[in-house]
């Protein structure tokens, strides 16, 4: 056989092996938070505490608007879905980031790494959408008060919340999808405390330009398109506001304003900086993302209920045993 015969061959046997090679990953090791050796005590507990409070404060808004038939109205009805948004979001992460460092082991199996992308992306895309529907709802309390409880009405408040989840769905299988087809048959240790579309793909042995095109693109577009529909709607909000004759409806329209600017902050905040500057150094990427996954779901209960009355008395007759009034 001729040496180019030889060459053709040893390169199709390469081939071959290449790919064989990139069906064996079926695990994937997460190289955890950068330069906290010795810290896993002090991790363990500062997370789970973070944790039990983000389960604790969510549960809480659950428990007491539930039961009161005057609070369902389309703005708590929104706010439940955020407090079930923000327990499944920190459960993305901690718990296995908790389970690592108790474990002192810090293997995820492939399995479960494609399950944090789609979940981190799912409940992600759903949380900004969420924002989004309720500064419309804000939007629509204060602009168009007589004509309110027809607009948003039963109906339309299940189909924009349902609307919510199913989209991201879409999104969310279509990035995750994109993600797992690549071949990986280099490293298998993703640096991250947990498993995300960047840290993941530079693990490829292909090209990675349509997964990175496209994730840029639809996180891109997606927060930033929401961002804009939230700004309009605070825009007419604030106008109509300073049209108001009573100092008492103005100061109840912040208040109730206020809460959602604050989340959508915490939100949107993180979000920018972690997908639109892919190049921050780890030092800046890594606090960046815990304060998104860990943190701002265990604010949002905090901030929801220090500055509204109506769920602070209802918690106050949940703590005190008492059946809310209906």
């Amino acid at each position: 056989m001729t040496n180019a015969g030889h060459k053709r061959k040893a390169q199709r046997n390469e081939s071959y092996v290449g790919r064989v090679n990139h069906t064996v990953v079926t695990h994937f090791i997460l190289l955890g938070i950068p330069n906290t050796d010795g810290l896993q005590t002090i991790l363990f507990i500062t997370f789970l505490a973070f944790y039990l409070c983000t389960l604790l404060g969510n549960l809480l808004i659950l428990f007491a608007i539930l039961p009161v038939s005057r609070l369902h109205t389309p703005m708590y009805f929104f706010l439940c879905n955020l407090s079930v948004l923000d327990i499944g979001f920190s459960s993305i992460s901690t718990p296995k980031f908790l389970t690592n460092l108790w474990a002192k082991n810090r293997t995820i199996s492939l399995g479960g790494c494609m399950s944090q992308v789609f979940f981190y992306h799912f409940l992600g895309s759903t949380e900004c959408l969420l924002y989004t529907i309720m500064a419309y709802d804000r939007y629509v309390a204060i602009c168009h008060p007589l004509r309110y409880l027809l607009i948003m009405n039963r109906r339309v408040c299940a189909l924009l919340a349902a609307g919510t989840w199913i989209t991201s769905s879409f999104h969310a299988t279509i990035l995750t999808s994109l993600t797992f087809m690549l071949p990986y048959c280099r490293s298998n240790v993703v640096d991250s405390f947990f498993c995300d579309i960047f840290p993941v793909v530079k693990l490829a042995c292909a090209d990675t330009y349509i997964i990175e095109t496209v994730t840029f693109t639809n996180t891109g577009m997606v927060p930033m398109t929401c961002f804009l529909l939230i700004l309009a709607s605070y825009v007419r909000i604030v106008y109509s506001v300073l049209k108001m004759n009573s100092a008492e409806g103005r100061r109840k329209a912040a208040s109730t304003c206020a809460s959602h600017l604050a989340v959508v902050t915490l939100f949107f905040g993180p979000c920018a900086l972690v997908y639109t500057q892919p190049q921050l150094s780890k030092v800046l990427v890594t606090p960046v993302q815990i304060f998104s996954n860990v943190v701002t779901p265990m604010l949002n209960p905090a901030i929801y209920t220090l500055r509204n009355k109506e769920v602070k008395e209802a918690l106050r007759k949940l703590r005190g045993g008492q059946t809310p009034a209906l």
